[in-house]
């Protein structure tokens, strides 16, 4: 089984990068082979909006995106993790999503989606934020529509959510009382036969 995991944290060892290591543990526990790109290290560009996918499904800016476009394409399980920043994925994150135009014009223009494989296609969202959720703050909801739309577009209908807030100090995440566990345990989850 191949696990594709995307960090969208700019911050080496932080939360976001944490709680990610912890699901990738019980993901390798199982036999699968994971695949990290970290996405503030990456040289990816934003989309363009050239309209170079929309005959082919297939981006024509010449980046690190060519390589995670063929990961998504073999991928049996992707896992995004991201700390809510205004109320969204990071920059990082969102600029990866954008350039995967390509997919949607697959799926939904030449009617091509990317292939489900013997497996299925599954994934997994972690999100970090620091501010306590209340009636106002719509970050996790506003991310996790964000990554459903992405998640949908590559071909993988369903999805588990964790999300855990009042964490924004670096390293807060290895205070809480369930985060690592449940990030763990949702990665043998995910790969789980």
């Amino acid at each position: 089984m191949k696990v594709l995991a995307f960090n969208g944290s700019p911050r080496k060892g932080g939360n976001t990068q944490l709680l990610l290591q912890e699901a990738l543990k019980g993901a390798r526990e199982q036999g699968a082979k994971v695949t990290v790109h970290d996405l503030n290290w990456m040289n990816i560009r934003p989309c363009q909006n050239c309209g170079g996918c929309a005959e082919t499904g297939r981006c024509v800016v010449p980046d690190d995106m060519q390589k995670i476009h063929e990961d998504i394409r073999t991928a049996d399980r992707i896992i995004l993790a991201s700390p809510i920043f205004f109320f969204g994925v990071t920059g990082q994150a969102k600029i990866m999503i954008d350039r995967c135009q390509p997919f949607w014009y697959e799926k939904y223009i030449h009617l091509k989606p990317v292939p489900a494989g013997p497996l299925g296609r599954k994934g997994l969202l972690l999100l970090v934020g620091g501010m306590k959720r209340n009636a106002r703050n719509k970050g996790f909801e506003c991310s996790e529509v964000t990554v459903r739309a992405f998640l949908r577009t590559v071909n993988v209908p369903e999805h588990t959510t964790l999300s855990y807030d009042g964490v924004d100090k670096k390293g807060a995440i290895l205070e809480h009382p369930s985060a690592l566990k449940e990030a763990y345990e949702a990665g043998i989850a995910l790969t789980a036969k």
